[in-house]
């Protein structure tokens, strides 16, 4: 009999996981990490998340033991990158505030406003060129500090989507018109209604686009796109016409395979990267914009299946079980803290904050800390005020990611991540040198962990110039976590081009308007319905 194994939570794989990730952050490993292997203890599972069979129990115990110890080293990194709101507001100098007729919402406490100054003038994209010589080889290691005045840096009620609150209605009604007097967004209720729906559209268009090869090496990735004549990539991924060795050498993604290549495409599929937007947009219905972290974490187990959960999602959720409150339960032995989670939770923070970048930051953090911390939350704040700035309407791709930057204390190796796919994107013409370059340098990380991913979104974004099409493809291409990035990119590329009617047919038609989801009273679920909810919650009094 096959013994179960689960993933993401067995001891003796989270140790190879959290040795990994001590040493990123600085950590002098090098005594447990003896321990371990003397003992016979496995190394981290590559790719998947969990070793192909059970440790023995004198080795889980040891596990045990080891994580607790290394929980108790301290990184020399935690000044640069705390996870304290207060802290990272004071980490950065340029902190937008709030709009100047659009009252700061209502967070944990006082908002961070940070003083009424503008960002520091960069170069168009990011900091002025890097030498290629000069790329960092160490991302955690720590440079000199930016400029002064800098912060560039390297009782629940069901969710039926049906209804929609008919005294809210005129806030989004096609022809109303408005946003509420003095909201200072700089888009009219029908055209903010317009660019969300664009939004949901682009994340379900990127998310389906990169599922196919989801958990594939890059060189897959290039070969599979190159052997079907879609490379540079610019259309779906399809088996159709693959030889069959290629095909054998480079297997699609197994759960993915049927329902997202050209031929198979039947509507948007079920994916933690859309359930995690719709149970946002369920947390604003019950709980509105002063949710607590608690909030967050019961309605996980209220209304999120534990096996739609993975690495610090799934193990966050296990500690809830266990007993252990947040913020813990993004710490207690919980080795993916810094990983993209959070990140894909993101967008619906940003999507109801239009033109109010800090407001959508500060809202994402509530919503991290329950999973990860440092630069696992930072990679949440970025993207919501990313999308916060695109939101408001008067932005292009290029201001939208430096506001984003704003939110993310400059020493911090996600901060450094941005700025070096930005940089990166300026100065090589070709996109596949850029991922080349980025490879190089983030190589080491974890194909989920949020530094690599979040420097080739950067970098796609800024290469693409806002184009929908080129975003998607070029965040997918650059392989790592393909669905991720090419939902966070279509859904800010979709925002940015501001109407359903401007994403290209044949990335939308296919979705047939309509969501598979185990969120419950969601499945079936059209974009255009979850544009109007979303556009409730942006603007509920």
């Amino acid at each position: 009999m096959t013994a179960l194994r689960l993933t993401w939570v067995q001891p003796e794989d989270l140790l190879g996981h959290e040795l990994r990730q001590a040493e990123e952050d600085g950590r002098d490993t090098t005594e447990i990490r003896t321990r371990w292997q003397t003992a016979g203890g496995p190394g981290t599972p590559s790719r998947a998340g969990a070793s192909p069979t059970p440790a023995p129990p004198h080795l889980r115990a040891l596990a045990v033991d080891l994580l607790a110890e290394l929980a108790r080293l301290s990184s020399p990194l935690k000044d640069a990158e705390p996870t304290d709101l207060s802290m990272i507001h004071t980490a950065c100098p340029t902190w937008p505030p709030p709009p100047e007729s659009h009252p700061a919402r209502n967070l944990d406490g006082p908002t961070p406003t940070g003083p009424p100054q503008e960002a520091a003038q960069l170069p168009e994209g990011g900091p002025p060129p890097q030498d290629a010589s000069e790329a960092p080889t160490a991302p955690g290691a720590e440079g000199d500090p930016p400029p002064s005045g800098s912060c560039e840096a390297p009782g629940p009620q069901p969710a039926l989507w049906p209804y929609l609150d008919s005294s809210r209605e005129a806030a989004w009604a096609p022809g109303s018109g408005g946003l509420p007097p003095g909201s200072g967004t700089g888009r009219s209720g029908e055209s903010h209604l317009h660019g969300l729906h664009a939004a949901w559209l682009g994340r379900a268009v990127g998310c389906l686009l990169g599922k196919p090869v989801e958990k594939l090496p890059l060189i897959a990735i290039r070969d599979l796109a190159r052997a079907t004549g879609n490379w540079p990539l610019n259309t779906w991924f399809t088996a159709r016409g693959l030889p069959a060795e290629l095909a054998a050498a480079h297997p699609w993604n197994r759960r993915s395979a049927a329902t997202s290549l050209a031929e198979n495409i039947d509507g948007m599929p079920e994916d933690d990267d859309l359930n995690y937007p719709l149970l946002n947009l369920v947390l604003l219905q019950r709980h509105g914009r002063s949710f607590t972290t608690d909030q967050v974490a019961q309605l996980w187990l209220d209304e999120l299946p534990a096996g739609r959960t993975f690495t610090a999602e799934r193990v966050a959720y296990r500690n809830l079980l266990s007993g252990i409150e947040p913020p813990l339960t993004a710490r207690h032995r919980n080795p993916f803290r810094e990983w993209i989670g959070a990140t894909i939770r993101a967008d619906v923070h940003g999507w109801t904050h239009p033109g109010d970048p800090a407001a959508a930051a500060a809202q994402a953090h509530r919503d991290a800390v329950l999973t990860h911390t440092a630069n696992g939350v930072y990679g949440a704040m970025f993207i919501a005020a990313t999308i916060a700035t695109a939101a408001g309407g008067r932005s292009d791709v290029h201001q939208c990611l430096r506001t984003g930057l704003r939110v993310v204390p400059p020493r911090s190796r996600l901060a450094q991540a941005v700025r070096f796919g930005i940089d990166t994107a300026h100065k090589e013409p070709h996109f596949d040198q850029a991922v080349d370059r980025l490879h190089t340098v983030y190589g080491q990380y974890h194909w989920v962990h949020v530094l690599p991913n979040t420097a080739l979104l950067a970098a796609a974004l800024t290469h693409a110039d806002g184009d929908f099409t080129g975003s998607i493809c070029r965040a997918v291409s650059g392989g790592w976590d393909t669905d991720s990035n090419g939902a966070t990119a279509g859904s800010i590329a979709g925002l940015l081009a501001g109407h359903p009617g401007a994403i290209p047919d044949r990335w939308t038609a296919p979705l047939k308007n309509r969501l598979t989801t185990s969120v419950a009273g969601f499945d079936g679920i059209g974009f255009d319905t979850l544009a109007h909810l979303t556009h409730q919650e942006a603007f509920r009094p």
